[in-house]
């Protein structure tokens, strides 16, 4: 089994640069939803996601990084925390999207996410994670698998049309509005013709690639318009949640409840005791497995060494 990690140092100066030069093509390509600053920042994350694969789940036997030109150096962090680390392998952008070139450069998530079957020498079952995702207790591979061979999610069953609603009362914000998160998941059930679709927090993603693969073989037209886009559009769908309404309806899927097992954390600077509070909750709930830690650079800097110091002592590594 591989987890495969996308990765992006924002403020790397060529990367910013590229960037940068294709905002301007790019309709409110500056908005926080679509390519704002705090989508691409990168405060030590990916340490912290590599290290919990390894401290928690040390079964797997790869970890892929999705990159544009950089690499994290993950090499001497990794030896100095781990006897015998899990190896690591850098997919370029580049590689990611061989055949479909065209797409280059993207700065989107969801674009990328729609590519990874496409990882040469990917294991059938692999792990999605966003950098900022970690591991918070020991997991198990049935937690990912079960026996029968179905990727297992913790999620909760949502209505299209009620979301569909609340999409359209939606408020703008700075003349338009707001792409979210569950827009992109209503775009899959709505692709698909569904009537609902399966809310699975910020979480690790268990994926079957032959079930990605086939789709987007047999659908070749719905895989280039969602790479087509250089940064997030509303017309977008999320990956895994087309993956999880396809392996539903093949038996593939099976779906367990999200409660007391995910910590979600998004610092505010104005709220002094929000990341203490939250940080001391999470050490007293023994179900937790699985851990976010969003637009981090937002907190001020008591919140981010709280929450450095107390990452570290979780995962027991030295920074």
């Amino acid at each position: 089994m591989h987890a495969v990690i996308s990765w992006v140092n924002g403020d790397d100066p060529a990367h910013r640069a590229k960037r940068m030069k294709y905002m301007g093509l790019t309709p409110d390509s500056a908005s926080d939803d679509i390519g704002g600053d705090t989508r691409f920042r990168s405060l030590g994350e990916i340490h912290w996601c590599v290290a919990s694969i390894n401290r928690f789940a040390p079964f797997i036997s790869k970890i892929f990084i999705i990159t544009d030109a950089q690499d994290p150096h993950l090499g001497e962090f990794l030896a100095k925390n781990f006897e015998n680390p899990i190896p690591v392998e850098i997919v370029d952008h580049k590689d990611l999207f061989k055949g479909y070139e065209a797409a280059l450069p993207t700065f989107n998530s969801l674009s990328i996410e729609t590519m990874l079957w496409n990882i040469e020498g990917l294991d059938e079952e692999f792990v999605y994670f966003n950098d900022d995702f970690m591991l918070l207790s020991e997991i198990k591979p049935e937690d990912w698998f079960d026996k029968e061979g179905r990727a297992v999610i913790q999620a909760t069953r949502w209505s299209a049309w009620v979301a569909a609603f609340l999409r359209v009362i939606k408020p703008t914000k700075n003349g338009h509005k707001p792409f979210g998160y569950k827009d992109s998941l209503l775009n899959a059930a709505d692709l698909l013709g569904k009537n609902h679709f399966w809310y699975f927090g910020h979480t690790p993603s268990p994926l079957l690639r032959s079930v990605l693969r086939n789709w987007f073989e047999n659908n070749p037209a719905a895989l280039e318009e969602n790479i087509s886009y250089r940064f997030r559009n509303p017309l977008q769908y999320n990956p895994q949640e087309l993956f999880c309404l396809l392996a539903e309806d093949m038996d593939l899927l099976k779906v367990t409840s999200p409660k007391y097992h995910q910590l979600f954390l998004k610092p505010d600077a104005n709220r002094p005791e929000y990341m203490a509070e939250r940080l001391k909750r999470a050490d007293s709930n023994p179900q937790l497995m699985y851990g976010c830690v969003n637009s981090l650079d937002k907190g001020s800097d008591d919140d981010r060494q709280l929450f450095v110091d107390w990452i570290n002592r979780r995962l027991g590594i030295q920074s």
